[in-house]
């Protein structure tokens, strides 16, 4: 506990006494400040409304009011200076204020700005290639079922601009007055930029470094999976379609942002005479529900001696789209800081995505149970990237062949050679494909934050930056009269997207130390690899990962990370090591059939833009 030292000792001053007071009582009335932030944005996010819109930034309006009175009290107070660290960290924490910083009226244009960029993303529908005058056409699941299932380029080109045109284009003054105003915030929360406050968050000043060395040691590996896509694509669309060495138009990819291809995989699969297993097709059969899908991520998290999901889940989460109000789709994880109230909202369906998705989201959600002991304050993760990581390092146990036959969907527990590539082929065109995605993501933002990119190249600085640091591009030509980047759902909502790629790494730090904890991993044995470990019913796993979780953001995540790996950085070791066997294949594959490696400058934005971001 954070106060321990004085408890069990009578060495405690007065002023220690006093600070841990104030905490006290501070930490419990910002929980209820959170409870009812989160309660009126779950309103709204699950009935898009504008009246929901208008109580949910009345309440956020309320709460910044207090938050910086709350800032002032914490330096007036001198608790920085606190001989107790826990202290100490609080008070770092509560005087930073984000945008609550800003004036009332700042503030209100902030949260308006963002929150109709959200909504413009939650209600955009497009029309139909099929019959043009049908524009009710929604992103999830119409638009999506047509890019993972449609191998005609002109179509799929249709959907891809019908979606930037509109979820991106009308959102460009909403974008501008968003970054007006955050850097407006970040000056007056004392960093240079916005970016550097994102940064910030991750409590190593070299954090940035580690980022672009990480994005470096990995373009080896996705040179060779890009290429061998482009290769495969252009044997099954022909040349004039795509390049033989340049960018890979993203439109075919099975992806609106290009940043997964696995749902065109039967266009590149590795070894094509040896099926994938048909998971949903299995899941029809044994007549599996979206209430069955999460009891299974309930059962792998109790399998570890962790919580179950409290009934007022059940009761209160919103797992299925429903048919009487407009809900933003996107999948969330939800803590209501009260009395284990712990919500998802996602528009759930029986199938092997969502598999997954359901996992990654519970990984969220024990989190959230596992540290509500903490004081309001240290109820997060240490690390932006620990949060997206918990469900994920989970979910690489469930889509182990290993769990998957132990649950009944297949009948062999081991895969034979060829089909380990090609489930590694699969699972890399998800993790390894999203990391230049993510990386530009938040490149683009840094760079538009720090004013490095003039506002008249917003949209070809976004373009040169995906092909550049991905070799993707869009199918058609871009200018300045499009606006882009608000077609991700992140880039509207304001989330921050670093924490996805650096979580892709630590999963597999995370992934590594729990099978080795679970005795399901050895170095160099055949039978027990990192690819094929399933951690479920490790008690041992479980202790360890229970005490990573429950330590919330009370502590470094340096401390933390050692603590469960014996490692202290973010390093792609252990992700590499998983994918090893796919690595090997694809080198030899592709010097066999002759394939190109890496790509040129993209086509579709005008030459004279602004030039190549080196890292």
């Amino acid at each position: 506990l954070p106060y321990g030292r004085c408890a069990e000792s009578n060495s405690c001053s007065v002023s220690e006494l006093q600070a841990r007071r104030f905490f006290e009582q501070e930490n419990a009335k910002l929980r209820e400040r959170y409870h009812a932030e989160y309660s009126a944005a779950y309103a709204y996010n699950t009935n898009v409304t504008e009246e929901n819109r208008q109580v949910m930034i009345r309440v956020y309006a309320d709460s910044a009011r207090e938050n910086k009175l709350l800032a002032q009290a914490v330096k007036a107070g001198g608790y920085s200076e606190s001989s107790d660290a826990s202290i100490r960290r609080q008070a770092r924490m509560l005087q930073n204020l984000g945008a609550d910083v800003l004036d009332a009226n700042d503030y209100l244009q902030l949260k308006n700005a963002i929150s109709a960029m959200q909504s413009n993303y939650a209600t955009t529908s497009v029309c139909s290639f099929a019959n043009r005058s049908d524009c009710s056409l929604t992103l999830e699941p119409h638009i999506q079922e047509r890019l993972s299932n449609s191998r005609d380029p002109a179509e799929l080109a249709w959907y891809w601009r019908e979606w930037y045109d509109k979820a991106g284009t009308p959102m460009r003054n909403n974008f501008g007055k968003y970054v007006r105003l955050t850097r407006k915030a970040a000056n007056l929360n004392g960093f240079r930029s916005y970016a550097d406050y994102w940064v910030h968050f991750y409590e190593d000043a070299d954090f940035e470094r580690q980022l672009d060395v990480t994005y470096k040691a990995l373009l080896p590996f996705y040179r060779q999976i890009h290429g061998y896509v482009r290769y495969r694509l252009r044997e099954h669309y022909g040349p004039d379609v795509v390049p033989a060495e340049g960018n890979i138009p993203m439109h075919l990819l099975g992806n609106m942002w290009g940043q997964s291809w696995n749902d065109v995989v039967d266009l590149f699969t590795p070894f094509p005479d040896k099926a994938f297993v048909d998971l949903k097709a299995e899941m029809n059969r044994q007549q599996y529900s979206v209430q069955k899908l999460f009891e299974l991520g309930d059962q792998f998290f109790q399998s570890l001696g962790m919580r179950a999901l409290p009934s007022s889940f059940w009761n209160l989460s919103v797992l299925t789209r429903p048919n009487d109000r407009e809900v933003v789709c996107h999948a969330s994880a939800w803590d209501f800081y009260q009395d284990s109230d712990v919500r998802i909202k996602m528009c759930t369906e029986v199938d092997t995505h969502y598999l997954y998705v359901v996992h990654h989201e519970l990984g969220h959600i024990q989190y959230y149970l596992q540290y509500e002991q903490q004081p309001a304050v240290f109820r997060g993760a240490p690390n932006p990237g620990f949060h997206e990581a918990v469900g994920d390092v989970i979910a690489l146990s469930v889509m182990s062949a290993k769990h998957l036959k132990s649950i009944g969907l297949i009948s062999n527990g081991r895969w034979d050679e060829k089909s380990r590539i090609n489930e590694l082929f699969k699972q890399a065109l998800s993790k390894i494909v999203f990391l230049p995605f993510s990386y530009t993501m938040d490149k683009y933002r840094y760079a538009v934050f720090r004013n490095e990119l003039d506002e008249s190249q917003w949209n070809c600085g976004f373009w040169q930056m995906r092909s550049e640091f991905g070799g993707v591009e869009p199918p058609l030509s871009r200018n300045e009269s499009d606006f882009d980047p608000p077609a991700k759902y992140h880039i509207d909502a304001d989330v921050e997207y670093l924490r996805y790629f650096a979580a892709h790494i630590f999963q597999f730090q995370f992934h590594k130390a729990l099978c080795q904890l679970a005795d399901q991993y050895v170095p160099g044995d055949s039978r027990l690899t990192l690819d094929n470990c399933d951690i479920f019913g490790s008690k041992k796993a479980g202790e360890a990962f229970k005490n990573f979780l429950s330590a919330g953001n009370s502590r470094h995540w340096k401390q933390t990370l050692e603590d469960l790996t014996g490692e202290t950085e973010m390093d792609p070791a252990a992700l590499l090591e998983y994918f090893d066997p796919l690595y090997q294949w694809l080198k030899k594959e592709n010097s066999r059939l002759g394939v190109p490696l890496g790509w040129g400058d993209t086509n579709k934005i005008s030459s004279n833009c602004c030039g190549t971001f080196s890292t």
